[in-house]
């Protein structure tokens, strides 16, 4: 089961996102990010949050959407943040489809503490969602109970 996690910029949620799923899934699940814009480079600060939580960070790297061309996804989840009027990406590929918006830790604005405090808060976040995801007993639901749990999980 192959999971594409997609934003912006491709260096901090999304990453946040391949790398904890792939940290905390079972063999036969794998996830890969991209973003409709990316920067090119993962943002510092989320390398720094995930090896202090002991996630690898190998392989990591900010890319376009374009690079999973042939991916063939089973689940596609945005997490730009809607609420803050951003664009988030559109797959068109065929794929169970959700949206679970998070605010961007690297557009947080404060101390070098406060900025760290957000990138922990956004792993955290994420982690209650990917293992929500993970709970589910997925061979049991049609695509359709899957989009309402999958909507469900956005809201937590």
């Amino acid at each position: 089961m192959k999971i594409l996690f997609l934003c912006t910029a491709n260096s901090c949620r999304s990453i946040l996102c391949e790398a904890l799923f792939n940290h905390l899934a079972p063999q036969g699940m794998k996830a890969y990010s991209a973003g409709s814009q990316p920067k090119g480079e993962v943002h510092p600060l989320s390398l720094r949050t995930l090896e202090q939580a002991g996630i690898s960070t190998g392989g990591l790297f900010s890319k376009s959407s374009d690079v999973h061309a042939e991916l063939a996804p089973d689940f596609v989840i945005t997490v730009c943040d809607k609420a803050a009027g951003e664009a988030c990406p559109v797959f068109f590929g065929p794929a169970i489809k959700a949206h679970w918006g998070l605010a961007d830790p690297s557009e947080y604005r404060g101390t070098q503490e406060e900025i760290e405090a957000a990138f922990e808060a956004t792993l955290e976040q994420i982690k209650t969602r990917i293992e929500a995801f993970l709970a589910l007993p997925l061979p049991q639901l049609g695509a359709e109970q899957l989009r309402a749990e999958l909507a469900l999980i956005g809201t937590l």
